[in-house]
């Protein structure tokens, strides 16, 4: 059993401070930390935390955060060989600010990530034809993600499309099509259907609006509230949040959907899987870092022992 993630990777710099700061502020921080970010690889990181088999692809540049890319990748026991190096474009860098309360701002330098093409799509065919599920977002070009998508579905792979940073001109219903299922946050899903869902029954009406644009299923995930999710069968449902002491939110998102594809090819049902991967998010929320606070199977096998119990 296999997850392929083709996408995006960063090298992340995070600081910390009692608050986000406001437009021309300047604030005294508590420290800053660095490590292994972007969403693809941080979906990467998360399954493979949970025990199955993650392969990535995408790119770096030729430089020393390329290279702190490929050591952090042996780290968590990922292959390194889908990692191309882009001689023409720099590593994509992550600037993050993280407040005490575990929110966060984010900026993306984008880099190579952008340079994507059909060829990453080609050299990663064979192993997105024999995987169990595709992870895709948008942090790389939009055409080679619907090429992958297209590649996946066609060989019979489970795609998951997390449909992030949602694109300022928005995006058609066919690409919601291209995948099985979608998974925005709160925030995307108000840039997709008009609204922000805040409690169930919005989070239930934004994922069923979702899947009258084209959506097979669509969960849309809400932080510590929950998620609620909706299918093309008519099937709805929400998972309420679990509650945690968060100290940074960063890749909680990226958690939830790499966790959602290890449950999914475990055959576990959606209403399942959901709580599984919500348990995974929330663990993550609870330590610093992107990849490196993806939560193992232990930790999430023994919250749900806890909540059944």
């Amino acid at each position: 059993m296999t997850v392929v993630v083709l996408g995006s990777v960063t090298w992340d710099v995070a600081a910390f401070a009692s608050r986000l700061p406001s437009p021309g502020e300047t604030l005294l921080g508590s420290g800053y930390a660095t490590g292994l970010g972007g969403k693809g690889a941080n979906q990467a990181v998360a399954a493979a935390m949970l025990g199955l088999t993650s392969k990535f692809f995408g790119r770096v540049g030729n430089d020393e955060f390329g290279q702190a890319v490929k050591a952090a990748f042996t780290d968590f026991n990922l292959d390194p060989s889908g990692l191309v190096i882009d001689r023409d474009a720099a590593t994509a860098l992550g600037v993050i600010l993280i407040g005490a309360d575990g929110e966060n701002a984010i900026i993306q330098a984008p880099g190579a990530n952008r340079q994507m093409d059909e060829t990453d799509v080609q050299r990663a065919g064979q192993e997105i034809q024999d995987a169990n599920v595709l992870l895709l977002q948008f942090e790389i070009p939009l055409e080679v993600t619907l090429s992958a998508a297209r590649l996946a579905r066609q060989a019979g792979t489970t795609v998951i499309l997390d449909p992030a940073p949602a694109p300022s001109d928005g995006v058609s219903g066919s690409v919601f099509m291209a995948a099985d299922i979608l998974t925005p946050n709160e925030v995307e899903a108000e840039t997709y259907v008009g609204f922000r869902p805040h409690d169930k029954d919005s989070g239930i009406a934004s994922a069923q609006r979702l899947v009258e644009i084209g959506a097979p299923t669509a969960i849309v995930t809400m932080g510590a509230l929950g998620a609620a999710w909706a299918t093309q069968a008519g099937e709805t449902g929400f998972q309420p949040g679990f509650k945690v002491d968060p100290v940074d939110t960063v890749g909680a998102g990226d958690c939830f959907n790499g966790a959602l594809a290890v449950a999914i090819t475990e055959g576990q049902a959606l209403p399942a899987a959901i709580r599984f991967a919500s348990t995974a998010a929330a663990i993550s929320t609870t330590r610093s870092g992107a990849a490196k606070s993806a939560a193992t199977r232990v930790e999430v096998e023994m919250e749900l022992k806890r909540i059944r119990d």
